[in-house]
């Protein structure tokens, strides 16, 4: 019996060690490093702190949304995770970044958002009762936060970054639903834990997954975003030539050491220890937080109306406010009055002409 291979044996061979190749270097995965883990939680908690004040705006609710907790899972460990009806949003970026995530609300939470943006208390709501205008809520909701998380990227990234508008769906990841079948598509995700306070109404969690090539392409941004940009090299210095030496060079007379001025000494004074005033410098570190984009809003008055008045409202409508006319506006930022003034026209701009500052101790207790 030959020992020599045929052709289509060693064809055979060639073929099977090929696919296997081929099979190990498809099941390579992706993971997160630590720094990348960090890097997405810092992400996640500039963005969302921004977020956060628009959705305040929008509930007229104080909304905290804290430090995020950054892990990896699977589509199996997802489903175990989250067993009961949740609402999800897939939101996908149309400029700036490449891909798409997805935000995670308990039915219960999305029920409570919806009930305020129709104008309602938030209590005592049935989650049973997210039909297609409660769910249109929460989704307008949800736009409005990730639109202000874009604008916060967009300052971070020093680039322009823009949203689609979410797609909104209850799901059940115990069984195979549209959203379901897209994150099967990531195998391993990110997922972006945060705790969600709305009020004395919300707290519990809100969840943002995205798969791991899109939070990697967020940390590159980042990095790209804080490198150091290279100095500029060094001029270099023209060569000076030796002026030259005169023959005969007469010694100029030593001048007289003048006498040191008398200087006056005194008694050092040191000034008294006491909390720094709004005049004083600030702090050198106060610096890293020049960057930090604040919302601020001019308030020129408010007034409460129903929902049928609202929905009563046309062009040429008058709503009236509970300011007389001439009184101080209100300047808030971030949802904090700090000061007042009066309203200027610049040009075919409106402004407002600050005319009192609110004291810190004054600004405790106001919303």
């Amino acid at each position: 019996m030959s020992e020599m291979l045929s052709q289509d044996e060693i064809d055979a061979l060639l073929r099977g060690t090929s696919e296997s190749t081929s099979s190990t270097e498809t099941k390579q995965e992706v993971h997160l490093d630590s720094m990348e883990s960090d890097a997405l939680g810092e992400i996640g908690n500039i963005s969302f702190g921004n977020s956060a004040t628009a959705l305040s705006t929008l509930l007229q609710q104080k909304v905290e949304i804290t430090t995020p907790i950054v892990s990896e899972v699977t589509v199996d460990a997802l489903r175990e995770r989250y067993p009961t009806p949740h609402v999800a949003l897939r939101v996908g970026y149309t400029e700036g970044l490449e891909g798409e995530n997805v935000l995670v609300l308990t039915r219960e939470d999305a029920a409570i958002i919806s009930d305020l943006m129709l104008g309602g208390t938030g209590v005592g709501v049935n989650p049973d009762g997210l039909d297609e205008i409660r769910l249109s809520a929460v989704q307008e909701a949800m736009n409005q936060m990730m639109g202000a998380a874009a604008t916060s990227l967009s300052t971070v990234f020093s680039k322009k970054i823009d949203i689609s508008p979410p797609l909104i769906e209850v799901f059940d990841a115990t069984k195979t639903q549209t959203i379901i079948d897209r994150l099967e598509l990531w195998e391993t995700m990110v997922l972006i834990e945060f705790n969600l306070k709305v009020g004395t109404l919300i707290d519990s969690k809100i969840v943002q997954i995205a798969p791991i090539k899109f939070g990697k392409q967020l940390v590159n941004e980042l990095m790209a975003a804080t490198a150091p940009s290279p100095a500029p090299a060094p001029k270099p210095e023209p060569v000076k030539q030796a002026p030259p030496q005169p023959q005969a060079q007469a010694v100029a007379p030593r001048p007289e050491p003048k006498s040191a001025p008398e200087v006056a000494v005194s008694q050092a004074e040191f000034m008294p220890l006491h909390a720094p005033t709004s005049n004083e410098a600030a702090p050198a570190n106060l610096g890293l937080l020049y960057d930090v984009p604040l919302n601020v809003t001019v308030e020129l008055g408010r007034t409460k109306r129903s929902v049928r008045e609202v929905l009563e409202l046309s062009q040429g409508s008058i709503i009236e406010l509970d300011k007389l006319a001439g009184e101080p506006v209100d300047i808030y930022v971030n949802q904090q009055r700090i000061a007042r003034g009066e309203v200027v026209v610049i040009e075919e701009n409106f402004g407002v002409r600050v005319t009192e500052i609110i004291q810190p101790h004054e600004r405790i207790g106001i919303v």
